[in-house]
């Protein structure tokens, strides 16, 4: 089957915002700052990092996470290698992906090197010290084959009103069937049913503080 593509527009040229889901892809104000407060300092990261350390993901975009969290990793100097793991319905040709990570100078030349990577063939890209392996597809039904399993998670859905698929009691039960004792997991969201989902599959759940003018987002610990 086809991959389905992103469908795009965008805001003074830099923001993309997905049609489907009539949301942007990152904050307005900050995206590079909204990512590593939302996903870096809330899964303890690059505190955690260590050599095969895992990072798994719904909701490439993008990739602009991925980058936040290359940067950490070079910038933690960490021995060894990082595995990041993907899973993306609608994915963006590398030219809109280009186009969007250009609002980013500090990360500039990381993203230079995943455009070029992701403009070729494949799904698994071998980027020096860090594995990148985007999953195409439904994560519903992708995500329950997957035979890894991951230290820290990043839930970056569409908001989950807009996109209440990525956001399912079900889905959340395979996040944690696919997280490591002691894993950790982060979202932007607050949602009542999105906590819980995390609670009933076995995650111990904190509202903590938002980024910028959203007031709460979401931690998650697997004991």
């Amino acid at each position: 089957m086809q991959d389905q593509k992103a469908e795009l527009e965008w805001r003074d040229g830099q923001v993309p915002v997905s049609s489907r889901f009539d949301d942007p892809y990152f904050s307005l104000d900050d995206g590079l700052a909204e990512t590593r407060h939302v996903f870096l300092d809330a899964n303890d990261l690059p505190a955690r990092f260590r050599d095969g350390f895992h990072v798994a993901e719904l909701g490439f975009g993008t990739g602009l996470n991925f980058l936040a969290t290359w940067y950490a990793w070079r910038e933690a100097k960490t021995n060894g290698r990082l595995h990041f793991t993907s899973f993306e319905a609608f994915p963006m040709d590398a030219r809109e992906m280009a186009q969007a990570l250009a609002a980013f100078p500090e990360v500039s030349d990381l993203a230079a090197e995943l455009v070029a990577a992701v403009g070729g063939e494949g799904s698994v890209f071998d980027l020096g010290d860090v594995t990148l392996s985007v999953i195409h597809g439904d994560a519903r039904m992708a995500l329950p084959a997957w035979d890894g399993c991951a230290d820290a998670w990043f839930l970056d859905g569409f908001s989950p009103a807009k996109n209440p698929e990525l956001w399912e009691p079900a889905l959340m039960g395979e996040v944690a069937r696919h997280t490591a004792k002691g894993g950790t997991a982060a979202t932007y969201t607050a949602a009542g049913f999105v906590r819980r989902g995390l609670e009933d599959a076995g995650f111990d759940v904190t509202r903590v503080p938002g980024f910028g003018r959203k007031r709460h987002m979401t931690r998650a610990v697997m004991p």
